[in-house]
Order: structure tokens, then sequence, then C-alpha cells
């Protein structure tokens, strides 16, 4: 029997069956240059692949809304500009152009420290695939053999690969490489299918047909377990199951504790279809949307009847519930095709978020006009990121009225009482909350940045990842004070970074007064379970002794025992 342990799960569960390996079929490109006389044939073969492409997408959209992001991208105008300029000024073959220009577009995506926008590189790897094989007439079905219940073992999966399965024989996925935000992830989720990612070397030892044990909950893989072994696993599979089903049952329950102590639970969305994908959980609403995503998939800053559209769809999803729009977060991992920052030594203290926005005031009003603009169609906030100073509050504030003038001037409806917040990830901003709170309607607690700031830990950096921890005193003093700050002036408190979903942390911040919860919508259903069994003085108790310790190794201890 051959072990694996696992970092990263995806999708909680158990997989207990017959291993299927997925094997990639494997295409050479051709380096060869072209002549000059063939350039016009080659830039026509790209093309019909590209129409290949998107046909193909098109229909794939119709039951999957992420194809309809990868039908933009097959046709986006960068990348064709990009390809065909690379056949025209370096007379490269079709393929060969494609597959350098997929390149540059990988190492941008997977350079970035956000994990969401480092597994976007695997949909360009995905779609430049799916132009490849257009361009080399191949069809390509990795699921072909595959006849009977399984655990999928691959390499990576795609939203290709997933497009070809038969999900009914899908018992778990086990991947070597990947994150918890890739697209077999997400998949995972949303079809409560165990699913393990980051695996690391395994194919070498796995087989069509050999018995699996996937454990996404501990992180563990067994590869030929014994009989007792599956029996076992077998009795915990009908226990989660179990759970599952009682999760379920809350989905229709007050958020609130045993002794009546509310609380809010919302999720952390980067577009449409991730707001599609929230709306199957009971959650409260959005509690940050990420708009610089619109900016991201575009080949140009998007215009407010662009964003003003995305606004109002996103806010009739969500059907009167709150809808928390971050404004434009860029710079430092997240670049723009069409913008060039300014070089720096250290980009996530430079040139970035409101800084940038305040700077770029056109950039920033088309924003917040359109932003206005579909405050008429449902409960619009509105956020800003990266504040440090009451200066640069005011400065956003003072647009932000210049826009709502300009609106009423045009007899544009809006909402008048529109409510604006904003983002605590500095210490700068946790050491004026008090003042920020009697400004702003709202904080929102960003603990990613807030964590890697506050203890200057690069949390991108191996070699001191251990240092990185929410968990450490300093961290949980700052996060109390920012909530006992924002409710001595009636302001409310949410916290949309990772730390809201962890499960040890959630009556630990419920007990410090936290207000609302925001996270992966697939969270939302463990958290509440976890609130709602417990009462709030209980919780405040919590609290109060976790935040007299002095080590994270004390407050885990602490939680672990409660």
């Amino acid at each position: 029997m051959k072990k694996w342990e696992v970092k990263k799960t995806a999708s909680k569960g158990y997989a207990i069956g017959p291993a299927y390996v997925v094997k990639k079929q494997e295409v050479t490109v051709d380096t060869a240059s072209i002549s000059a006389d063939q350039v016009d044939a080659e830039v026509s073969r790209f093309e019909a692949a590209v129409e290949k492409a998107q046909a193909d997408l098109a229909e794939l959209a119709q039951e999957n809304a992420i194809f309809a992001g990868h039908f933009a991208l097959a046709g986006d105008i960068a990348i064709h500009d990009g390809v065909v300029g690379k056949i025209k000024d370096e007379l490269m073959n079709a393929e060969a152009a494609l597959m350098q220009v997929k390149d540059e577009y990988v190492v941008i995506f997977e350079s970035m420290d956000d994990e969401y926008m480092r597994e976007r590189a695997s949909d360009m790897k995905d779609v430049s695939k799916r132009l490849l094989f257009a361009l080399k007439g191949i069809d390509d079905n990795p699921f072909a053999a595959m006849k009977e219940k399984s655990v999928i073992v691959a390499q990576d999966l795609t939203p290709s690969d997933t497009a070809k399965m038969n999900m009914d024989l899908v018992l778990g996925f086990a991947t070597e490489e990947g994150g918890v935000t890739s697209h077999v992830s997400i998949i995972a989720k949303n079809m409560a299918i165990p699913c393990l990612v980051g695996v690391g070397s395994m194919l070498e030892d796995v087989k069509t047909g050999m018995s699996m044990i996937l454990d996404a909950g501990k992180g563990e893989i067994f590869l030929d377990p014994d009989e007792a072994m599956v029996a076992v696993y077998k009795e915990k599979a009908e226990k989660f199951e179990a759970f599952q089903k009682e999760l379920e049952s809350l989905s229709s329950l007050p958020s609130e504790t045993k002794d009546g102590h509310g609380f809010s639970l919302c999720a952390n969305v980067g577009n449409i279809e991730d707001i599609k994908y929230a709306t199957q959980f009971q959650i409260e609403g959005v509690g940050l949307f990420r708009s610089e995503f619109l900016y991201m998939e575009s080949d140009h800053f998007p215009t407010e009847e662009e964003q003003f559209e995305a606004y109002k769809e996103a806010a009739q999803l969500l059907g009167g519930k709150e809808l928390t729009i971050r404004t434009l977060d860029i710079g430092g991992d997240k670049e723009l095709d069409y913008y060039e920052f300014p070089k720096e030594e250290n980009p996530f203290l430079g040139y970035r978020a409101i800084r940038m926005c305040l700077d770029q005031t056109d950039v920033f009003k088309t924003q917040l006009r359109a932003i206005l603009r579909a405050s008429a169609f449902g409960y619009i906030r509105i956020m800003y990121p990266m504040m440090i100073s009451m200066d640069e509050l005011t400065a956003a504030n003072h647009l932000l009225e210049v826009c709502k003038a300009e609106l009423k001037q045009e007899h544009v409806a809006f909402d008048e009482k529109i409510q604006v917040g904003m983002m605590i990830e500095t210490p700068a901003a946790v050491m004026m909350a008090e003042e920020f709170a009697q400004k702003v309607d709202f904080f929102s607690i960003g603990t990613n940045d807030l964590t890697q700031y506050f203890l200057a830990v690069d949390r991108g950096n191996q070699k001191i990842a251990n240092l990185y921890n929410s968990f450490n005193p300093a961290v949980l003093r700052a996060i109390y004070h920012t909530i006992q700050a924002g409710h001595r002036h009636n302001t409310k408190v949410g916290m949309c970074g990772e730390f809201a979903s962890d499960e040890k942390a959630s009556k630990l911040l419920l007990g410090m007064g936290l207000d609302e919860f925001s996270m992966s919508a697939g969270e939302v259903a463990r958290v509440k379970y976890q609130l709602r069994g417990c009462t709030f003085e209980v919780a405040e108790k919590l609290a109060d002794a976790a935040l007299k310790l002095d080590t994270a190794e004390k407050v885990l201890e602490l939680l672990e025992n409660s």
C-alpha cells in the first residue's frame, strides 16, 4: 500500500473505488519558420482554428457558463494580434506562434500572488490546447475508455476535460497540480465530489483499475488498501454523507447562535458566473465583488456602459440582497495588458488600488458612475481598497459626490443613500480605525493582506511561510481593535479574507463581535453549522481568553480544546 498526504483539499468527502488515470495526448509543435509567401495562408489557418474553437465553445457554453469565458478568450483581440503579429513579423508558423503567445500569458498569470488569478493560467492553457488541436485537426477524448465509477487521477484537469466526462461515473478527483480555485475544484465543490489538488508526483505509481481511497477531509490518498481499511473508510463515508444532509437542513434556518445573536454569511466573487454559483447556497449576499476581473478579462479599460451592465446583472441576480463592490484593486501582482504600470522595487507597497484610482481619476469616475447607476437595480455598497489615510477617503468621497451630482444633472436614477465602506488591510487603517469608523458605513477586514503587512511576511515566500499566520496574537488584536472601533460608532464590521472561512476561527471571530463573514460560497454551510452550534456568550468568553495569549500556538491549542 502507498500513501500520499495532501495540503490542498478542494472539496471534502471520501471516494473509494478503482482509479482512472487520465492520459493526455501529446502534440508536437513544429517550430520551423515559414516563407513570406506563406504568411497569409498561416493567418487564415489560425483564424479558421479560432472559428472552429469558438463554434465548439459556444455549444458548450449552453451547458456550462465557464465556457462563455473560454469563448471570449479564444477570440480575444490581444491574443489574436499577438499570434498574427508573430506570423507576419517573425515568420513563425501558426502553431509555434500560438504556443509562444500562450507561454507569455501563462507566465504573467502564474507570477501573480492571488491564487484565483494564478489559476487563470489554466484557462489560457486549455483554450490554447483547443486552438492547437483545431489547427492540427485532432479530436481528443481521454475519457473514452471510462466505463465504471472511478476516482479520476490526472496531472491536471481543464474545463475542456471535464466537459467530456460522464459525471455519473466520477467518484472523486486527485490531481498532481492545481489549486483550490481551479476549475476542477469549483466543479467538485458544486457537485459535492471529493477532490484533492496539488498532490504532487503520483501518476508514476497509479495505474487504471488499481484500488484507491481518497480522504478529502484529512487530506490523504491510499493506493491498494486492504479490506479492513476499505471497511473503515466506507463507514466514514456514510457518516460524512449524513453530516452533509444535516448541513443542507440548516440552509433555511436563520443565521444566528443558540441564544439568538445574529450574523451574516456572504460570498466572495469575481464575476457574474461566480454569483450564479453562489446563489445556489443560502447566502445573505455578496460581501466582496472583485471588480478588477472586469478589467483583467478585457483588452481595454471597461466603459461605463460595460461596467453598468455587469453590476446591474449582479444586483438583479441577488434579488435585493447585499452586493458589495470593491472598487478597482489593480497593481501589485495584478496587471493589465493594455496599461503599463511603473517598474517598482516592491509593487505590493506601490502604485496600486486606491492610490492608482485617485491618480487616474477618469478611470475611477467611470467605475463610480457605473456602480451608482447599477444601484438603482438592487442593494449595492461601494468599498474602497488599500486605504491608509483620511486624505484618501476624503478624496475618494469627493469624486463620488461629483459623480452623484453629474448623474442628478443628467436625470439618471441611483441610490442616493448608497453605503460606502472600506477595506481594513493595512496597519495604518487599523490604527486609524476609530477615525475611519466615523466617516464610513462599514468595514471589511481583508485578512490576507492584513496578516502579510502586519507581520511583515511575504505570503508568497515559501522560506518564511511558517511565519504567515492569522492566529498570531498581533493579528488577532488588530482584528479586535478594528471591530471595537467600528461598533463604537455604529459601523458594521465584516471580513472577506480567507480567515473568515476558517472553521477554527469562526467562533473566535464571532466572539470578537464580527458582524459579517464573507467567503467562498461552498464554505458557508460549514461556518453556519459552527456558529449555530454555539452561544454568543460562550464565543465572547473564548475570544476574551484567546486575546490574552501571546503565541499563535497557544491560541490554536485553546481553540482545539474549546
